[in-house]
């Protein structure tokens, strides 16, 4: 982990924040950490949102993507149109230390369906550990209304679980008010949410929702497991 030489007082600087929109939390956190903020994108809904907003702040931000080698095909090519998009971004995807043939030589075979956890921390929470080492604060698209675990996000977050800061710009923003805004600006979103996937992740642990569900209820849908580990 770095050895954090930007320090806040969290509770103070969310009360500043209060009464602040999403754009003014950006440019606070750029104006803060500068170089040392790193935007951990999902590729969702919300990050299409956020992308676009830091772009208005921050047209070279760095923006990583943890590339699991399992998401779907409509994900990757995603990513080729917000490339396209946003040219200036420094998007990075970061890739788990074991290939998927690596992964089941060593653990055996599907392991996402017996060990859901290992898996995430094998294909997620090792690699994003690694490259928040390099930064002291991160960005995170997270809504309160996602879930009934992000109900009490704030803007600004401390984050044990990487030692950092983590930054949420949109916690107050409904799923209605993304959508308005990605058809108001026309920004490139995933195809699979026309298809009844409001949550996305990797290919073999997400699946679309039906009526009346929670937006997150296709992820690891057969498991008790409601988050990788990322946001705990």
């Amino acid at each position: 982990m770095v050895d954090q030489s930007i320090q806040v007082n969290i509770n103070e600087v969310n009360q500043a924040l209060e009464r602040k929109d999403s754009l003014d939390v950006i440019k606070w956190a750029y104006k803060t950490y500068g170089d040392k903020l790193v935007y951990a994108c999902s590729m969702g809904a919300e990050g299409m949102v956020l992308i676009d907003l830091i772009s208005k702040v921050r047209p070279d931000a760095p923006v990583i993507f943890l590339d699991t080698d399992f998401h779907f095909s409509e994900t990757y090519e995603l990513i080729e149109r917000v490339k396209e998009r946003y040219p200036k971004l420094q998007l990075k995807l970061v890739k788990p230390e074991l290939t998927p043939e690596e992964q089941a030589e060593t653990y055996g075979d599907r392991l996402w369906e017996r060990q859901p956890d290992l898996c995430c921390k094998l294909r997620k929470l090792v690699p994003l550990e690694k490259e928040l080492a390099q930064y002291d604060a991160w960005m995170s698209g997270l809504r309160r209304d996602q879930s009934p675990t992000r109900t009490n996000t704030q803007f600004v977050n401390e984050d044990r679980r990487f030692g950092s800061t983590k930054i949420c710009p949109l916690i107050h923003w409904t799923s209605e008010e993304i959508w308005m805004y990605i058809e108001l600006h026309q920004l490139p979103y995933n195809d699979l949410h026309d298809k009844q996937y409001p949550s996305i992740g990797c290919e073999y642990c997400t699946r679309p929702v039906k009526e009346g569900e929670d937006e997150r209820a296709g992820r690891w849908s057969n498991t008790s497991k409601t988050e990788c580990g990322l946001h705990q």
